[in-house]
């Protein structure tokens, strides 16, 4: 007679340590909030421009042009909120930075000239359309940014000193 066969054994599951916890993302935890507001004001500035433009394109061509370029930077920025990897927070950085100074940009000129605006935009008057929303999320996408990197470099600098 032969001897059985043991049965194979399963590894024991590993307890993450430093080097299998995940890192801070700009996706998760409060990033997830993020990412939802900025969903939304995507879907309602692209809705928002597609209609301008299609409808009413030639009461206010340049608002409503800049309506559609906002509703393509809040894609921009949910996208690369919500992947988290170095390379889309550092577009999403970019994202937000070039939405804080149209919002300004735009907010200021609407203001200034009011002819120029005759239809209210995603921008226009600082967002108010948008409860100012527009003027406040790219402020609290960079804060996140931020603050997410430096958990992430305090996460590297663990993972390091726990490897020596």
């Amino acid at each position: 007679m032969s001897e059985p066969t043991p049965a194979p054994q399963t590894p024991a599951p590993e307890t993450p340590g430093p080097e299998t916890a995940e890192r801070p993302h700009t996706g998760h935890g409060f990033g997830r909030v993020l990412v939802a507001v900025y969903g939304l004001l995507a879907l309602a500035a692209t809705g928002r421009s597609i209609l301008q433009i299609t409808e009413y394109f030639d009461r206010a061509p340049v608002p409503f042009l800049l309506s559609a370029l906002a509703a393509l930077i809040y894609l921009v920025a949910t996208i690369g909120l919500a992947r988290g990897d170095r390379a889309s927070v550092r577009l999403a950085t970019v994202a937000l930075t070039v939405e804080l100074v149209g919002v300004l940009a735009v907010g200021a000129w609407s203001v200034r000239q009011p002819a120029a605006f005759p239809e209210k935009t995603v921008w226009s008057h600082f967002g108010a359309g948008y409860g100012y929303v527009p003027l406040v999320l790219p402020l609290v996408g960079l804060w996140w940014i931020r603050r997410t990197a430096r958990a992430s470099a305090a996460s590297d600098a663990e993972v390091a000193r726990s490897a020596d």
